[in-house]
């Protein structure tokens, strides 16, 4: 199990001010993909103190400390989540903007084969398909 978001970034030196440990707290307790915009709501709902300045100073400070992985799904919002989670890979819904993450054996095998095949050892990716529903779509 990894560190809370609160304990990486005061192991990283980051001051932690009350504002900025309920924005991690609100990170953490995300199961979603939230922009700034989201994780001002979120955070206000505790605090309504707290400035939208304040979340987009707080993620930008987060993801150059590498606690937070900034993600862009074409649709001009960054989203955040933590740069911790298990490794998965998205799928965006281009009607909706729902973005669903999956994990898929055969494509991580592809990705290392490719790499190999290219001469390289992969040390990280990031996959992000975009997609409309099929019609009759199964997920199953």
């Amino acid at each position: 199990m990894t560190q809370p978001i609160i304990a990486r970034c005061e192991a990283k030196g980051l001051r932690m001010t009350e504002q900025r440990r309920i924005i991690a707290k609100v990170l953490e307790e995300s199961d979603d993909h939230p922009d700034a915009e989201v994780l001002y709501a979120r955070a206000c709902a505790i605090d309504p103190k707290i400035s939208l300045a304040t979340v987009y100073r707080t993620v930008k400070l987060f993801d150059e400390a590498g606690i937070l992985d900034k993600l862009e799904f074409g649709d001009g919002r960054a989203r955040y989540e933590d740069a911790e989670r298990a490794h998965h890979d998205h799928l965006i819904d281009l009607t909706t903007g729902e973005v669903i993450e999956f994990v898929d054996p055969e494509i991580e095998i592809l990705q290392e084969k490719i790499a190999r095949r290219l001469g390289y050892r992969l040390k990280g990716h990031r996959l992000e398909l975009f997609g409309v529903p099929a019609k009759n779509r199964d997920r199953g």
